[in-house]
């Protein structure tokens, strides 16, 4: 694409179709509009850089904003360079857009400035330092400009480039990268926080001025936060005392100014606070040494931050960041001293913990009204900045060394708090919901998302509580009364099921059930996570604790509920819910069948629906894995109800492949090997008819389809060779082709193999004789251009395999018509040496029964120039056998992961419920290897007496001798 004025104009209107509403225009099934015109283009030269030229000289503001996102988005797609797979972008275009990028970011307005700031930080996170060195000295540049549109544009990036050093693993590469950043930045930067603290006391009447100073404070606290993460720089050290009264200067500092009227977004004051108590709690949790000269000052201002902050939802950030440091240094024996005293306890259990755990009406109003953000917060644990959750790390932090003060000061708490809930329930019921809340806190020592709580403090009596205070609202008649306090009965079930007796939990799960019907989206939520939960702990044997016999009474009005339940308003897509649904069937297995035709009835009308906008990922995942499900359970007890799956089934599939809704292409591909695979019989004329279309590239060029196309067409090879042989010859290459694009592909070239092993097992030898001599050159030509030990042990199975299937004298035939005495050099240069690395239980049979048919089937290596090779094969065989798994991989290999390429592309979500047996080629024909190789050579030595003992007795080495010899007597053989 050129850069001229009709490309521009061109990209303009179809950018403008892109914000359209009408998806019809926006995303079209088939004509080339809007996102497909831009998908269609981003490949081409200079379209990075008209992206740029337009935001930069559009006269319409939504254009330039509409620009920036395209760009940054291709940015994420495209920048990364991975291995095997074509540049996206042109080398031009990639030192054009890195030489431009800065300056414009900066002279942009601020909302186009976030989305190109966005863009260099993924730019450089592949590219900086090596790739873009000058990058940092531009930035420290603009600092001396004094116009801080400017210097925040800078600040902003520099946050977001820097920030990932708080979560990276150690490395001296990281190591050498943050100190390239420290030399050129700490400096710069603490000049420009002492530069900017004094302005804003020059400007401290101007309201404008100071909202612009204390931004740019809020960006370089945060940049301190990241540069100080992974350990203490020297000139942090260094500067410890210009950094920590300032900070300690601006917690204290109240303008009025600064304030704002909105209770519910926190403002720039309240976001500085919040930072430095998070740089403080950093400083007191990994430099507690160097930091103790300034802790006690510290301790008094948060302190007093906290019993002055009012209760508004704005300073919701503030104050619970603010208890984390408490809850930091409280559980530092350093400090321990700071809290001995039983009334700092108190005051701190009675003015910080007790007012922090009340439910709002602003957390009222997100439990009505904002259910999915409430259920994210309070199940999911991303909580961490609600005061809520702050108040229960102080409780966890106070009990390490005070565990028995604070458990009798909050007990006489939950005790009054409960009495008042019983003089009046329906006007004082949030006094038990904080009763309950601090139970909860006091009682949790140790949780995880899988277990619950696996260490409860001794001192509370947990099942008591159940009983007399959770389960009687469990058990009251209406399921929409309290709906609070019905959620925290739930969640107090789900937090201590590993505490409460199983006897208990069984009397809960009716009650479960019957909540799946409550109005409240967070109650049936609640419900359904927490029968999910139930279902999957472990009894004794590692069985479940609660088995198909149990629930047998429950089977119809848990299934018809949960259902329902998807039909509430709110939770047509409630992945909480669809889980259920899975781990529901898992459990039950057969006892489902009696209900399978209405419930697949009602998972594919869910498909359909949201097939037409997919937008939850994990409530499609586990409606596919409830498809499976189904599917494996009806035709394990049926075998011939596959036909009805695949009538319900199909015609939903046929429409998600030919709208390409790319989220579910690769799941459809999965639930189709399954039901190839359960056919016993010929495979049916509706899967050939979709045979040639699987093999067109368009498809095999996203990585998300790979495996489960692989898998698909494995299935039909397993089911439907000699039919695809006779009546699809022609779409052989096709299949070859596939193989071909993936065997290139470091990254895919697995999948291949796995592609490639099924071909010569199943396929009749005729149908590929043409093509063997190919096949085989194509290996050899990328073993030369780039060996990887994931290669090698692939390619290692499949001459096994091949040797298995077409015997020892064909694959050394097939190796030396392509050069004279390759087959020599195949076993000494890769066999003999790399076989030791092959892992698996079956490749590694795959292996010995191969080798034993070179060794005792092949006359080349009796009587030519391979002989030699004879008794080295034999001890690398046996080293299979005995030796560990050579796992070593050379330094220089490095593979990138499928799932961590940037950007947006259907990743490939393994159904667990659509996983494949492993298949044995060698099963059938073998039992035991080395009773095989045992036999095998016995045959060997009886057809040419005396020549296998001479060669073993001369060259065989002792260890691997005394083996053979139990081998040998293992068979009831002997060698003649």
């Amino acid at each position: 694409m050129e850069l001229s004025d009709a490309n521009l104009q061109t990209l303009t209107e179809y950018l403008k179709k892109t914000l359209d509403p009408d998806p019809a225009i926006r995303r079209p099934v088939c004509s080339l509009t809007a996102e497909k015109f831009l998908e269609s283009v981003e490949g081409s030269q200079n379209y990075p850089l008209l992206l740029l030229t337009l935001l930069e000289k559009s006269q319409e503001n939504v254009i330039k904003v509409c620009a920036s996102v395209t760009f940054k988005n291709y940015i994420k797609r495209n920048w990364r360079i991975v291995e095997d797979e074509p540049n996206k972008i042109c080398e031009s275009d990639r030192i054009a857009i890195k030489a431009n990028i800065v300056p414009l970011m900066l002279s942009s307005p601020e909302q186009i400035q976030k989305q190109l700031s966005d863009a260099i930080s993924i730019i450089g996170r592949e590219d900086f330092p090596q790739k873009w060195p000058d990058l940092l000295t531009e930035m420290v540049n603009r600092f001396q400009s004094g116009d801080f549109h400017v210097i925040n544009g800078v600040l902003r990036t520099a946050h977001s480039l820097f920030k990932r050093y708080r979560h990276e693993f150690k490395s001296n590469e990281l190591w050498t990268e943050i100190k390239l950043v420290l030399d050129a930045f700490a400096l710069p930067l603490t000049n420009l926080f002492k530069a900017t603290i004094e302005l804003c006391s020059t400007h401290a009447n101007d309201a404008s001025a100071l909202k612009v100073l204390f931004s740019s404070l809020i960006l370089i606290a945060k940049l301190f936060y990241s540069l100080n993460f992974q350990d203490l720089p020297e000139f942090f050290e260094d500067n410890m005392e210009t950094w920590m009264t300032n900070f300690h200067s601006l917690l204290t500092l109240d303008n009025k100014l600064l304030q704002t009227d909105d209770e519910e977004e926190a403002g720039l004051l309240e976001l500085l606070k919040s930072q430095i108590c998070d740089n403080a709690a950093l400083y007191a949790q990994k430099y507690d040494e160097e930091f103790q000269p300034y802790l006690p000052r510290f301790v008094t201002a948060i302190w007093n931050l906290l019993v002055t902050t009012g209760q508004e939802v704005k300073y919701d950030l503030l104050v619970s960041n603010a208890i984390q440091f408490l809850a930091s240094v409280c559980e530092r024996p350093h400090y321990k001293h700071l809290f001995e005293d039983q009334n700092t306890l108190t005051s701190i259990c009675e003015k910080v913990i007790v007012p922090n755990m009340e439910f709002r009406a602003a957390d009222e109003e997100a439990f009505e009204d904002n259910s999915e953000e409430y259920i994210r917060r309070d199940l999911e644990g991303s909580d961490i900045d609600t005061r809520r959750r702050a108040a229960c790390d102080l409780v966890r932090g106070l009990c390490k060394f005070f565990e028995g003060p604070v458990t009798g000061i909050f007990s006489g708490y939950v005790n009054s708090m409960l009495q008042e809930y019983a003089k009046n329930p329906s006007v004082n019921w949030k006094h038990k919901d904080a009763a309950i809340y601090l139970v909860t806190s006091l009682a949790s020592k140790a949780q995880t998302q899988k277990h619950g709580i696996t260490q409860a403090n001794e001192l509370v009596n947990l099942t008591e509580f159940f009983v007399n205070h959770i389960q009687p609202d469990l058990k009251s008649a209406t399921v929409n009364e309290f709906p609070v306090l019905k959620a925290d009965g739930i969640k107090y079930i789900m937090i201590f099921r590993n505490q409460v007796p199983k006897e208990q939990l069984l009397v809960s799960i009716p009650l479960l059930i019957n909540h799946l019907q409550a109005e409240s989206i967070v109650v049936h939520t609640y419900a359904a996570h927490a029968l999910e939960r139930l279902f999957t702990m472990r009894g004794t044997n590692n069985a479940t604790l609660i088995t198909a016999a149990e629930m047998a009474p429950f089977v119809e009005v848990l299934l018809t509920n949960l259902f329902k339940a998807l039909t509430l308003p709110g939770s047509s897509e409630n992945e909480y819910i669809m889980k259920a649904i899975m781990r529901s069937f898992s459990l039950l297995q057969e006892s489902i069948i009696p209900y399978i035709p209405s419930v697949i009835t009602q998972l594919t009308q869910k498909l359909l629906a949201v097939s037409k906008n997919p937008s939850k990922p994990h409530f499609n995942h586990y409606m596919f894995e409830s498809i499976c499900l189904s599917i494996r359970i009806t035709c394990k007890a049926n075998p011939e109800a596959v036909a009805s799956f695949e009538e319900a089934l199909f015609l939903v599939f046929t429409e998600i492949l030919q709208n390409d809704v790319q989220e579910f292409i690769p799941y459809v591909f999965q639930v189709m090997s399954l039901l190839l695979e359960m056919h016993k019989s010929e495979i049916p004329s509706s899967y050939m008819a979709l045979f040639p279309h699987l093999l067109q590239p368009v498809l095999w060029e996203r990585t998300g389809n790979i495996p489960p196309l692989v898998r698909l067409l494995q299935a039909y090879l397993e089911r439907g060779a000699s039919t695809i042989a006779s009546a699809a010859a022609d779409k052989i290459p096709g299949l070859l082709g596939v193989f071909q694009k993936l065997i290139a592909s470091k990254a895919n070239d697995h999948q291949g193999f796995y592609l490639l092993n099924s071909i010569i097992e199943h396929m009749p030898p005729e149908s590929v004789d043409q093509y063997r001599k190919q096949i085989f050159i194509l290996l050899f030509q990328r073993l030369q251009n780039s060996k990887t030990t994931k290669f090698i042990k692939s390619f290692l199975v499949f001459i096994n395999l091949y040797c298995v299937r077409y015997g020892a004298l064909a694959l050394q035939e097939i190796f030396d018509s392509i050069q004279p005495k390759m087959f020599g050099m195949v076993l000494e240069k890769i066999i003999i040496p790399e076989i030791q690395k092959v892992s698996g239980q079956v490749e590694k049979k795959i292996c010995a029964v191969g080798i034993t048919k070179i060794l005792t089937e092949c006359p080349p290596m009796m009587d030519t120039e391979y002989t030699k090779l004879w008794i080295p094969l034999l001890q690398a065989l046996i080293g299979l056998f005995e030796l560990p798994e050579d796992d070593t991989i050379p330094d220089e290999e490095h593979f990138i992961d499928i799932e961590d390429t940037p950007g947006y592309q259907t990743a490939f979500s393994q159904l667990a419920f659509a996983g494949k047996k492993e298949h044995d080629p060698v099963g059938q024909m073998v039992n035991n290897p080395r009773i095989h190789l045992a036999q095998s050579l016995h045959k060997l030595s009886t057809a040419c007496p005396g020549r296998v003992l001479s060669m073993l007795s001369t060259s065989l080495n002792a260890e691997a001798l005394q083996y053979l010899q139990g081998y040998l007597q293992a068979a009831s053989v002997s060698l003649l």
